[in-house]
């Protein structure tokens, strides 16, 4: 398999970056239940991934892989997503009679985050013209080696079931499983550092 190039994004590549991640979302599950009218999704969906993972382009974590096919956006540890922002915005553009079982939803994905430092995905995808191909395992090696280096946890959220194999070969377990109501289900995954041992002969 050719090796595959990631960068990290600089803030005049945010546009790009965040444009992959919304194409990436287009067929997801919880994403296209939370905006299921096209227009709304590509209207308003641009603006939550900048709430969730826009901090990462402060931090040098925002990372894309070759030309853009895909991109992770990851929250370095006591770096949290834009909360109000993000609650304003849904109020603003969720459907009213979606709203409850949304913020319930937010309510029980918060329940699951460690409390101790780590490292948050809240969002990792890839051009679905460009799946298959080695970007989505490339972008998380990547992003997974400051995590073992500094000995911390690494967390994200699975809004695809169809995910969870590529996030388990990486190292993260399976948690528990968030479903209100109509809502798709969502299963929140952590990583523990892995060690490196040198082994001498």
């Amino acid at each position: 398999m050719t090796t595959k190039s990631i960068k990290s994004a600089t803030a005049s590549e945010q546009e790009q970056t965040i444009a992959v991640v919304v194409l990436a979302f287009s067929g997801d599950p919880v994403a296209r239940w939370s905006y299921p009218d096209p227009h709304d999704y590509l209207k308003h969906f641009p603006d939550l991934v900048g709430a969730l993972g826009g901090k990462a382009f402060e931090h040098g974590s925002a990372y894309y892989a070759d030309g853009f096919s895909g991109a992770a956006l990851w929250l370095p540890p006591d770096v949290q997503p834009q909360e109000e922002e993000m609650i304003a915005l849904l109020r603003r553009t969720i459907p009213e009679r979606s709203q409850e079982e949304v913020f319930s939803v937010l309510e029980h994905m918060g329940g699951y985050h460690p409390t101790e430092p780590h490292w948050y995905l809240p969002l990792i995808g890839v051009d679905p013209a460009r799946q298959g191909k080695g970007y989505g395992s490339a972008l998380m090696e990547h992003a997974l080696i400051p995590c073992d280096r500094e000995n911390k946890l690494a967390y994200l959220e699975s809004t695809n079931q169809r995910n969870i194999p590529l996030y388990q070969r990486h190292g993260f377990e399976l948690m528990g499983t968030i479903q209100v109501g109509s809502s798709p289900p969502i299963f929140p995954m952590l990583r523990r550092p892995r060690s490196k041992i040198v082994e001498l002969e």
